[in-house]
Order: structure tokens, then sequence, then C-alpha cells
């Protein structure tokens, strides 16, 4: 077995932001393989990810992303535990990616519960009275609308969003795998989107009329 010396689990830890605890003894297990003490440590952190969720995280990066030569910007936190591990490279790249998402699939929360009620009440109305017109037993019509509310969620919610660099796993999924693997708390705490020149024309025609009742073209 390789000896397991200091330096081998520094790099561990910086690589991934374990414990040095965690990393001297994942090292010690895999005989000194990295890469089999990263997927140690992977599969221990996935076990106690849920566990972390509680704990508080109030350090972490502010991002910014641009994207089609300046057309679409996203500014978005997200927080970890310590401010050793929001400078990781493995945090950063975190955080980059979750910007790219906001980007590029246009979220409108971060999760579900931030939904108003009123806004979920009326999808789901919506979806009703569209189960109806296709003349669906009013038996499934409430069972109907919850998928199709189901479905909403993954198109509004960033942490229910299909990844985009892996649409197999939810973004959501891809936050645990990153606490498994960083061995810290993240959460997601907000964004913002910007496109350039959305609502525009909206506000340059309201002042066009507002231009016009001052000069007495309309009433």
């Amino acid at each position: 077995m390789a000896e397991i010396t200091a330096k081998m689990v520094q790099e561990l830890r910086e690589k991934t932001g374990a414990g040095m605890m965690d990393c001297k003894k994942v090292l010690t297990e895999a005989g000194g393989d990295f890469t089999k003490a990263e997927e140690l440590l992977r599969k221990k952190g996935l076990a106690s990810a849920a566990k972390k969720a509680s704990r508080a995280a109030t350090e972490g990066a502010v991002q910014s992303y641009i994207h089609m030569g300046g057309k679409i910007g996203v500014l978005i936190e997200v927080n970890c535990e310590t401010d050793f591990v929001a400078r990781t490279d493995g945090f950063q790249a975190l955080v980059k990616d979750l910007a790219m998402q906001v980007a590029a699939a246009a979220p409108l929360y971060v999760r579900r519960e931030e939904v108003p009620s009123e806004t979920l009440q009326k999808e789901i109305e919506i979806e009703k009275a569209k189960a109806r017109e296709q003349k669906k037993p009013e038996a499934i019509v409430e069972k109907i609308a919850q998928g199709k509310v189901e479905k909403f969620y993954e198109m509004v919610c960033l942490l229910d969003q299909p990844f985009v660099k892996d649409d197999k796993k939810k973004v959501k999924d891809l936050l645990t795998e990153s606490v498994a693997k960083i061995g810290e708390n993240i959460q997601v705490r907000r964004f913002a989107r910007f496109v350039l020149g959305e609502g525009l024309e909206k506000k340059q025609e309201n002042l066009a009329e507002e231009v016009a009742k001052t000069a007495g073209l309309v009433k």
C-alpha cells in the first residue's frame, strides 16, 4: 500500500473541498489511488447529502454569465458553508454551470416553493379546462392537471429543470451530487436574467401613447 502523505491529503482536499480527515480516510481505503478516493468520497457524500441540507450556508459566490455576444446576461448567487470551498475550482465550475442553465432555460423561480399560489392555481385551472375540452372523464381531470403541473415546474423552476449539459438529470440532482463531492451544504439563493431589449418596445409604445395624449392627438 502506498504511503499516504500530507501532500496527497492536501491535494485531494483542494480538488474536492472535502475535509482533511475524510480525504485521508478515503486515500487509505483506496491505497493511495486518487480516482478511487474521489469515488469513495462521492459515495459517502451522497449518503449524507440530505443531512447537510439543514446546515447554514452563508459563504459562496455571485457569478455573472454573458451569452450570445451580450444579448443575454445572468447574475446568480450560490451559497456554501465555507470560504475555502467557495474558492475551489469545483464550486466555481458549478456556479458557472448554474448561470449557464439560467441563461439557456430561462427559469422564473429557484424552487417550486417560490411559485405564487395564485399562479399555481391558475395553471391547474387551465389544465383542467383543457382536459374537459378533450372530453376526459371528470374522475381523472384532477390527476391530469396535477401531472401537467409537474411539467410546469420543470419549465419555470430552476431546480426542477433538466440540466442543459445532461438532460438525464435535473438541476437538483446536480446539486445533490455536488454536495456529496464537495462535502458542504450548497444552495442556490437567487438569480436575475437579463435579455437585451426585453420589454423595451412595449415601453416605447406606451411612451408614444403618452406623448400623443399630451399633444391632444388621442383621448
